[in-house]
């Protein structure tokens, strides 16, 4: 009864005028940046985020999740008709949606992308519901030892989960954590690293850094690439979006496995949309009674990836509201949001702010019906954004990442230090050095380091209290575990298990 009474509750405050409004412009923001290429959701809500200092807090997030999710509807048009993912975690839906329209059926893939990803987000919402106020009264009783090890694993799910060399993915957490210790201390009160300048004395501001690292590199980089787009010839027409009856019994198992998978997928810091897409498609191929056709076309190739990945982009928001820790860049963009606006994402925020999580929680079902909507009926409208060249986005990208890093603190330095992070941010992509577990040491740096100070202090500098609490010592030996995996990979090699590799990226 209390869990109907609280989303009733939500309702009342997403259905309001301003809310719908808001939840239909990210609705409409995210579809935008899935369709076109080389965006992405984290640089979407980060140039958006400095626009919303003076807009309510639950409009504002309502808003930024209604683009993440969106993302991962729109994503799918690229995928099934230029073979291009808008996002990577459409890269799976590549393989068979690309080939079902070589078939004349990408009505049918886009079609089957948007109902499986709906179903599939729904589902996730009535999990989350049941899920994250559970999770929450856990997390009642943290403290700072079990802080710093939830922190430890967060990191550590990276070397899991992030693909690539992990010494790198190390090397990247960091580097992000060095630079969220710039500025005074706060237990002391010393300046740290700021080598004198005043302006850095407070540290350096999260939005600076991800208007540069996310907007201006993705600019830099797309600077030395050629604009290829080779859109297909054939139209999509309305009444091609809709399903056979044998496409649906074909599908309809491959969706609810895949949003499951996303589910789950989601709950783990650093899990990620694009993990969730990949262990669907894989998972669904080993389940099927024809794994032989995945990659000519067959519509379970789409369902599953497309269902897994709207589902994970729901459930991504448990670990974000009921521990305050981010699974992915977007999430770690939007705590900084939260942040910004005064409010700190954990246990208590199921109490003390109980109508922005609820009115969230309830703009999901909303959001998610205008997305399956659009991409039924606006289908050949977001194609022909296809057209538009990526030199004039270019433009438009500058410029929004410019004013927000400048508005945040409306001092020029921070446009000067934002087009610093956005030349370490390309360095980073040419040297194949992963920008997300930066981004999360830079969300979690600063409370891990007090949870790490304050847990030494109370065990009067006994680093056992790690290891004597139950709590911290499963996350403590998830994070052990985790950094040992490269080392258990190349042990199974050895011993003739063949290679094992996850070839996954978070977002």
């Amino acid at each position: 009864m209390e869990l109907w009474n609280n989303l009733m509750m939500g309702f009342s405050i997403s259905l309001t005028g301003e809310n719908l409004l808001y939840c239909l412009a990210g609705c409409i923001v995210g579809q935008l940046v899935g369709v076109l290429p080389g965006i992405g959701a984290p640089t979407a809500v980060a140039l958006l985020l400095p626009l919303t200092f003076s807009v309510n807090p639950t409009s504002a997030i309502i808003m930024f999740a209604g683009i993440y999710y969106g993302v991962a509807y729109g994503g799918t048009i690229t995928s099934v008709l230029i073979n291009v993912p808008g996002e990577s975690s459409s890269v799976m839906t590549c393989l068979d949606g690309y080939q079902m329209a070589k078939q004349g059926r990408a009505g049918a893939a886009l079609s089957v992308a948007a109902i499986g990803s709906w179903i599939a987000g729904t589902l996730s919402v009535v999990l989350l519901m049941s899920f994250a106020p559970a999770l929450a009264k856990f997390a009642l009783r943290f403290g700072p030892p079990e802080y710093f090890g939830l922190t430890m694993m967060a990191f550590g799910m990276l070397t899991v989960f992030g693909g690539g060399d992990p010494m790198r993915i190390i090397i990247s957490t960091l580097v992000g954590l060095f630079i969220s210790t710039i500025g005074l201390d706060v237990m002391s009160g010393v300046p740290r690293y700021a080598f004198g300048t005043p302006q850095l004395m407070g540290g350096i501001d999260f939005i600076v850094i991800i208007c540069g690292i996310f907007g201006l590199a993705e600019v830099f980089n797309s600077l030395e690439q050629e604009e290829e787009r080779g859109l297909l010839k054939q139209k999509i027409r309305i009444k091609d979006m809709f399903l056979t009856w044998e496409d649906w019994v074909a599908s309809r198992w491959a969706i609810f496995r895949g949003g499951v998978i996303g589910f789950f997928i989601g709950l783990i810091p650093a899990g990620g949309i694009t993990t969730a897409s990949f262990l669907a498609y894989l998972g669904e191929k080993r389940v099927s009674k024809h794994p032989e056709k995945f990659g000519t076309g067959v519509i379970e190739g789409v369902a599953s990836p497309e269902a897994a990945n709207n589902a994970a982009s729901i459930s991504g928001f448990a670990p974000l509201l009921a521990l305050g820790v981010p699974g992915s860049p977007t999430t770690a963009v939007m705590l900084a949001g939260f942040m910004m606006w005064g409010i700190r994402p954990g246990p208590l925020l199921f109490q003390n702010n109980a109508d922005l999580v609820w009115g969230l929680i309830s703009s999901k079902f909303i959001g998610n019906l205008m997305l399956v909507l659009m991409n039924i009926f606006l289908i050949p409208v977001f194609v022909s954004l296809l057209r538009v060249p990526y030199t004039i986005l270019m433009c438009f990208i500058v410029i929004f990442a410019s004013v927000g890093a400048f508005t945040t603190n409306n001092n020029i330095f921070d446009v000067w230090m934002m087009l610093g992070f956005g030349v370490l941010g390309y360095i980073m992509n040419k040297l194949k050095y992963p920008i997300v577990p930066l981004v999360l040491a830079l969300v979690l740096g600063r409370l891990s380091e007090n949870s790490l100070r304050q847990s030494l202090m109370l065990s009067g500098g006994d680093f056992s209290i790690f290891f004597t609490r139950p709590i911290t010592l499963l996350f403590m030996g998830l994070a052990i575990m985790a950094y040992l995996t490269p080392v258990f990979r190349w042990a199974m090699k050895k011993a003739g298990y063949g290679k094992v590799t996850l070839n996954v990226e978070s977002l």
